[in-house]
């Protein structure tokens, strides 16, 4: 049974991947309506990828790397449209690409995977939320007030992706001995 829900996992992590592709045409075309729904499934998705990982016991060590790039893709793409179309200040989406290069480098360097922390978990919700949004349809009723608060909900989860990757990279340092 387990195996089976490691599988399951793996398989919403690989399907997350795949709705990127779609996510940015969908954004290129303005089809906002379909764009909105593949961010929407793909943040539910990562949500109940984890939930099987732990119901099984954990994750597979194939799901943990997959699973933050997966995660990137899917913050990324809506990003880089937000800022090509000026809602976004270009300098915010590349400091939090950044910030999302520098932790994938150190996590491919750590030796479990380097698991996300409580901050970085956050910090993912809360971009999710923000972008969901900031890409709410124009035409769904209270799009200016909900793409408004989705534009103020960025700043802090671009505050705290900062502060969470200096989580990450900070040595920590050994518990004193008595």
């Amino acid at each position: 049974m387990f195996l089976s829900l490691r599988s399951i996992a793996n398989g919403l992590t690989v399907a997350r991947a795949v709705a990127g592709f779609p996510l940015i045409l969908a954004l290129q075309f303005g089809w906002q309506g379909w764009a909105w729904w593949l961010l929407l499934l793909a943040g539910l998705s990562d949500a109940a990828d984890g939930g099987l990982a732990r119901r099984a016991g954990g994750g597979s060590s194939w799901g943990a790397r997959l699973d933050p790039l997966t995660d990137k893709v899917l913050i990324a793409a809506p990003l880089l449209w937000l800022a090509s179309s000026a809602v976004l200040p270009l300098w915010a989406v590349w400091l939090l690409l950044a910030r999302e290069l520098l932790i994938s480098g150190w996590r491919s360097q750590a030796s479990d995977g380097g698991p996300a922390s409580l901050s970085g978990k956050a910090k993912t919700i809360l971009q999710f939320l923000s972008l969901l949004l900031m890409l709410w349809p124009t035409g769904w009723i209270a799009a200016a007030g909900l793409q408004s608060l989705g534009w103020w909900l960025f700043w802090p989860s671009l505050a705290l992706a900062l502060s969470s990757a200096l989580g990450y990279i900070t040595p920590r340092s050994a518990p004193r001995q008595n």
